[in-house]
């Protein structure tokens, strides 16, 4: 396993040594000792999946404390742009963001620690995407900022079209970014 800093401190992009052969591939999907040896030390407690169309788009959400969130994202199969954004108001790269395509053939993988912003956007029909999560969902602590802020400058377009992107009702009515109150 192969774990690279981005150029946004705490968020890592993970790739795992694949070994292929005429049946397919075997990877170790996740190892804590791996992790750990980065500084990773994260305690999963659910994990997720969701199925989407291409051209979902999904984001941008986090969970204010108590129940923040790190995340560990990759994609089983299809592809994302998957996006974090800093929030942590001391932070330096404050309200930057980074974004990487995930893919079932790829199989790159995301940590996402708490104090960030994640969505994604699918860019192949049935596209399987799952995560591990460290801590549960709680509906009063989530937080979400418009996928398209101005401010964020996110080229979600690069492969698609935005008239054809497909979001939740809850995603077309969040706020943008300068209305943010950071909790971490």
């Amino acid at each position: 396993m192969n774990i690279i800093e981005t150029p946004i401190k705490d968020l890592f992009v993970i790739e795992p040594k694949i070994w292929k052969d005429t049946r397919g591939y075997f990877y170790e999907s996740y190892s804590a000792k791996q992790l750990a040896e980065a500084d990773i030390n994260a305690i999963f407690i659910q994990d997720n999946q969701s199925f989407s169309q291409k051209g979902t788009l999904r984001g941008l959400h986090a969970q204010a404390p108590p129940f923040a969130q790190g995340k560990l994202v990759r994609v089983i199969k299809g592809a994302v742009l998957d996006v974090a954004v800093d929030i942590r108001k001391n932070s330096p790269t404050y309200g930057q963001h980074f974004s990487i395509e995930l893919s079932g053939e790829n199989h790159k993988q995301l940590w996402v620690p708490p104090g960030f912003l994640h969505g994604f956007l699918t860019l192949e029909n049935d596209t399987i995407f799952t995560y591990k999560v460290t801590n549960y969902y709680d509906k009063d602590s989530e937080i979400g900022i418009m996928w398209n802020d101005p401010t964020l400058n996110i080229n979600w377009s690069a492969q698609l079209e935005e008239s054809a992107f497909l979001l939740s009702d809850k995603d077309l009515i969040l706020k943008d970014f300068k209305s943010l109150q950071s909790p971490f």
